[in-house]
C-alpha cells in the first residue's frame, strides 16, 4: 500500500517504519505524503489504539530530508511545503490515540521534527537528534523551531538550531527532548509496553489529556479553560461510570471507550 512506508499492527498497536533504508530513511515529499495517509489510518480505523514510528535498520529513524528535492523550488513551492508538512505534523501532534517514536539512529532535521511531533520520544543508545539545516542555508520547516524550543526550552534550542550540532541520546534525555534510553534490542519492546500499559486506560480520558496538554503551548488557547471544559467532558462517558465503579469495588477497569 504504501512505498516509503511499512506496517504492522499487532495487538492494536501499529508499528509504522519509514523504510528508505538506501537514503538513510531522509524525508521526501512522497513519505510525507504516505505520512498523512497513515495517519488518517490511525484515526479511523478502530482496531488500532496506539501507534509507533521508527526507521529501518539499526543507524537512522530519519536522517533529514531529501536535499536533492529543495534544489529547484521557489520561495512559494518552499512554502507550500513547509505548509504541507505542519499540516501532517500536526495530526500527528494531536492524534487521540497515543503515538511514541521509537528513535532507532539519526534523527536530524524533519526526521527529528517527526519525532517531535509525536506525544513523546523513546531513544535507543545510538541515536542522535539534530536540526543541521543551517548548514544548508535553511531553517527548519516542519515546526522544529517551535517544538524544539517547547521540549528543551529557549536556550538550547538557540543553540542546537544555530550550531547545527548534534546532540546523542543520552544528552536528549539529559535535556527533556526523550524519555527513555535503551539498548538497540529494547527499543520496540519498550515503546510496546508503554503503549499496552496506555491502551488498559480509558481511551477517551487519555485522548483529552492529549488536547489539554497541547493547550498548554498553544497561543490561541487558554489551556485552564479547555482543561475545565474537558474535564467537565468525562462525567458523560460511560467510561468514567466504569472507573468509578471499579475503583470502589477494587476491581480492574473495562473501559469501552464510550
Amino acid at each position: 500500500m504504501y512505498q516509503t512506508l511499512t506496517t504492522q499492527l499487532e495487538k492494536n498497536i501499529l508499528i509504522i517504519t519509514i523504510n528508505r533504508p538506501d537514503k538513510m530513511n531522509a524525508l521526501n515529499q512522497l513519505m510525507m505524503q504516505e505520512l498523512g495517509l497513515v495517519m488518517d489510518e490511525v484515526y479511523s480505523n478502530r482496531n488500532i489504539k496506539g501507534a509507533i514510528f521508527t526507521g529501518s535498520g539499526e543507524k537512522a529513524f530519519v536522517a533529514g530530508a531529501d536535499i536533492s528535492e529543495f534544489l529547484s523550488l521557489s520561495p512559494k513551492q518552499g512554502g507550500e511545503l513547509a505548509k504541507s508538512g505542519h499540516v501532517v505534523f500536526h495530526h500527528i501532534e494531536n492524534s487521540p490515540k497515543p503515538i511514541i517514536a521509537a528513535v532507532n539512529g539519526f534523527a536530524l532535521g524533519g526526521g527529528c521534527e517527526l519525532a517531535m511531533a509525536c506525544h513523546f520520544r523513546i531513544a535507543s543508545e545510538n541515536a542522535k537528534f539534530g536540526q543541521p539545516e543551517v548548514n544548508l542555508g535553511l531553517i527548519p520547516g516542519y515546526g522544529g523551531t517551535q517544538r524544539l524550543t517547547q521540549l528543551i526550552g529557549k536556550g538550547k534550542a538557540m543553540e542546537l538550531m544555530m550550531t547545527g550540532d548534534m546532540i546523542t541520546a543520552a544528552e536528549a534525555l539529559s535535556w527533556g527532548l526523550v524519555n527513555h534510553v535503551v539498548k538497540q534490542e529494547e527499543l520496540l519492546p519498550k515503546a510496546i509496553a508503554i503503549l499496552q500499559k496506555i491502551q488498559a486506560k480509558a481511551p477517551l480520558a487519555v485522548a483529552r489529556v492529549v488536547k489539554c496538554v497541547n493547550a498548554a503551548l498553544d497561543k490561541d488557547q487558554d489551556g485552564y479553560e479547555a482543561e475545565i471544559r474537558e474535564f467537565a467532558a468525562c462525567f458523560s462517558t460511560k467510561d468514567l461510570q466504569e472507573g468509578a465503579a471499579a475503583f470502589v469495588q477494587k476491581r480492574q477497569a473495562n473501559f469501552t471507550g464510550e
